[in-house]
């Protein structure tokens, strides 16, 4: 696989806008750009504030109503959305060809020109609202925001990126009119167009509308690491019918290998329909229908979940049968291959293969590696690392991640 798997320029602009265009022979381009700024920079007292603002960037700007800026939205003819996670915001919009200027020029005008109509915050304080307690009526959403909130003491990983209901409740226009203006400035954002044009039309195209955003100095707050708290916390909750079980690891530190390695042990661990977790709690068992692991080696983030729901009778031995999982790897009684490893390789190259083929996930692929400082062909990496990996490193990483977890589990409220 060469390395110069697709067709990249990276260009940074004179007002400090990092841009990475993409020449891909499609009908489709796809936009993303990415303010670096998400809920780890946040305040206490702001909490939630980055997706706040992330919901106000469609609610109007200087030359355009709420409707009309949605309107036009609309008028695009193809999808267009936003995110905010720990690290980042993203604006997208994925169109046809004939589109992207028109795309390029809302995105740019919500980017520099967002006016926070108060009648348009109060609305919007509402929706957060709602969304909030949609999380806290999903058993499975509350089970992660239980274990971040017992797992630390002071990390931003505590706090969801949708924020708490008591500091949304309160959360001033002021205050998201300052947080806009101090981190959503040119030399904080990275845009990613992946288009079938030439580089040097779209690198106009984007000088032409985000070419006067002016260029600010801007700090952002120091995050502090902290490894997760080894504990292990029951709560209760009225009207569930299920049990839910919740494994948190945190690691930091690892080198690219060692992350490789911790990649392929949770693909075989926790990740694939046919993993050991699986194998052991579902199949085996019947103690679970939805068992899983999550990895995200993401920047300030690196952590490993393991989840499963099970009846309450069959709580300590679904904690029992993960509990042997990890100790049978630690100690080599569970077999890894060759065959391990060169399954988990073409399940990466698959994976590759399927990004690149989508413009929107090449797009979103490539705007979090520049904005993580990483290199954009680091799958290239990957893979002919992989070839280097055995089973030995499967062990070894098993043996220094997986310790010591926190451990928050969910019953049902008796009813009395």
């Amino acid at each position: 696989m060469s390395k110069e798997i697709f067709n990249t320029e990276l260009t940074e602009l004179s007002n400090g806008i990092n841009l990475i265009t993409i020449k891909k022979d499609s009908q489709i381009s796809a936009i993303h750009a990415g303010v670096n700024i998400g809920s780890f920079y946040e305040e206490k007292n702001e909490k939630g504030i980055a997706h706040f603002i992330e919901h106000m960037l469609f609610k109007g700007t200087v030359s355009k109503t709420n409707e009309k800026l949605n309107s036009d939205l609309e008028n695009l003819g193809g999808e267009y959305n936003a995110y905010t996670d720990f690290n980042c915001t993203v604006y997208s919009a994925t169109i046809l060809n004939e589109e992207l200027e028109n795309a390029l020029a809302l995105i740019a005008d919500m980017l520099l020109n967002s006016t926070f109509p108060k009648d348009e915050i109060e609305k919007e304080r509402g929706v957060i609202l709602a969304e909030i307690r949609t999380i806290n009526d999903d058993i499975e959403d509350l089970s992660f925001k239980r274990v971040n909130e017992i797992a630390f003491i002071y990390s931003p990983l505590r706090e969801d990126t949708i924020g708490s209901e008591n500091i949304i409740k309160k959360v001033a226009r002021k205050q998201l009119v300052d947080f806009y203006n101090r981190y959503y400035v040119p030399n904080n954002t990275f845009i990613s167009i992946v288009s079938p044009f030439e580089h040097e039309d779209i690198i106009n195209m984007v000088k032409k509308y985000l070419g006067s955003w002016t260029k600010k100095k801007f700090e952002k707050r120091k995050i502090m690491y902290e490894h997760h708290q080894f504990v292990k916390e029951i709560s209760y909750k009225k009207e569930i019918e299920q049990s839910t079980i919740l494994y948190l690891y945190t690691f930091n530190g690892l080198s690219n290998d060692e992350e490789l390695a911790l990649r392929i042990l949770n693909y075989k661990f926790g990740e694939s329909s046919n993993s050991i977790l699986f194998r052991e709690l579902r199949e085996k068992r019947g103690l679970s229908y939805d068992v899983y692991t999550h990895l995200d080696t993401s920047n300030n983030v690196k952590t490993l979940y393991i989840y499963t729901s099970v009846s309450e009778e069959d709580v300590e031995e679904a904690i029992d049968v993960i509990d042997s999982a990890i100790r049978d790897i630690k100690s080599e009684k569970i077999v890894f291959d060759d065959n391990t490893i060169a399954l988990m390789k073409k399940i990466l190259k698959t994976a590759i293969a399927s990004t690149l083929e989508d413009s929107t996930d090449l797009g979103n692929y490539v705007i979090h590696q520049a904005m993580e400082n990483e290199d954009i062909y680091q799958f290239t990496e990957d893979m002919k690392n992989m070839g280097n990996i055995k089973s030995e490193d499967l062990y070894n990483i098993s043996r220094k991640v997986l310790q010591k977890p926190t451990i928050h589990v969910f019953l049902p409220e008796k009813r009395g």
